[in-house]
């Protein structure tokens, strides 16, 4: 028969106040401490969370729901909080929706039935219907790399709309006016805000904006491969062109590849994030890189308040912009 909280109270003698006040984190002296681990592991005693978590509300459990666990700057984020979370005696069950919003909302659905204390999303769902149901718990959501409108919770992203303004502005310097832009879906957050970063560089240096040269993707692989493929078509004066994802630049990088392309002497090139398969390229390519690490720091730093100090969510939004850098490679031709 397995060990309860009575049995370790008859082995050390101290009263199940004391017990269960160690077991949920509170103030316990430490020769206390010692006795109620040594009988721990005498009795071979085990924690039934589920029973626990009934009892307390609070299963030490973050739900994450993610587009896709294979878009390398998702899983980055995810290894990196699940490292603090995991430090702080939280675990995470994380949900992969394959960039659909059906999938998204029967992820939520079933990390509200697992009664987890949290969920951290970076949501497909633009319009945030699949949050509902929970945030209705008052339990704390925080969104990774979007804002949604209705949805009363906090935010972590970088400084999209600078980050583009950044690398256009870096083609701008080095002579070049054609420039074409490998953009995200019209209705993502993200996508808009590096979109309108695009705008405001060519417009700041006096360039009118070509609707030819803009091509709207989806954040997929083929999607860069298309959308390179259509500018170059459509677009025989361009000379530089921006791409606004990894996978869309690994994407592009295909198609300049099967077009047989020369970098940077036919095109110019900046791409967005995944330093690694930049420094792959030939010839090495420049890049948009964004502070994963931080994100996933900010956004655990975010839930863990939360959860540590009040419980619950708060009824103040956080929204916090991290920076980006431009990582200078050889994609980059400066012309006369």
């Amino acid at each position: 028969m397995a060990a309860t909280m009575k049995d370790i109270a008859r082995r050390t003698g101290l009263g199940l106040a004391t017990i269960s006040s160690y077991f949920n984190g509170g103030n316990v002296r430490e020769k206390n401490r010692i006795k109620i681990e040594e009988a721990i592991e005498e009795l071979h005693y085990e924690v039934n969370e589920v029973a626990r978590g009934l009892k307390t509300n609070a299963t030490r459990t973050i739900g994450v729901v993610i587009p896709e666990l294979n878009n390398t700057f998702c899983a980055e984020i995810i290894t990196g909080m699940e490292d603090i979370l995991r430090s702080h005696g939280y675990a995470t069950i994380v949900c992969d929706c394959r960039t659909d919003k059906k999938l998204e909302q029967e992820a939520v659905e079933f990390l509200t039935r697992r009664r987890v204390d949290g969920i951290i999303n970076m949501p497909v769902d633009e319009e945030g219907n699949h949050l509902k149901r929970f945030q209705k718990t008052g339990k704390p959501i925080v969104l990774i790399d979007r804002k949604i409108q209705g949805i009363n919770c906090d935010s972590v992203l970088v400084d999209n709309k600078k980050a583009a303004e950044d690398a256009v502005r870096y083609f701008i310097e080095r002579g070049h006016r054609n420039i074409g832009i490998i953009g995200g879906p019209e209705e993502v957050f993200t996508a808009q805000e590096r979109m309108a970063g695009y705008y405001k560089a060519l417009e700041s240096a006096g360039i009118p904006v070509s609707e030819s040269l803009i091509w709207h993707g989806d954040y997929t692989i083929q999607g860069g491969v298309r959308g390179l493929e259509e500018l170059v078509q459509n677009n025989p004066e361009m000379t530089a062109v921006f791409v606004t994802n990894y996978e869309m630049t690994m994407g592009a990088m295909i198609g300049v590849n099967e077009l047989g392309i020369r970098i940077p002497e036919q095109l110019s090139m900046i791409g967005f994030d995944n330093l690694q398969f930049a420094r792959a390229c030939n010839p090495k390519l420049t890049i948009v890189a964004q502070p994963t690490d931080g994100i996933a720091k900010e956004v655990a730093k975010v839930m863990l308040n939360h959860l540590e100090n009040t419980g619950e969510a708060s009824g103040e939004l956080f929204s916090e912009k991290l920076e980006t850098e431009i990582i200078a490679g050889k994609s980059v031709r400066v012309l006369v």
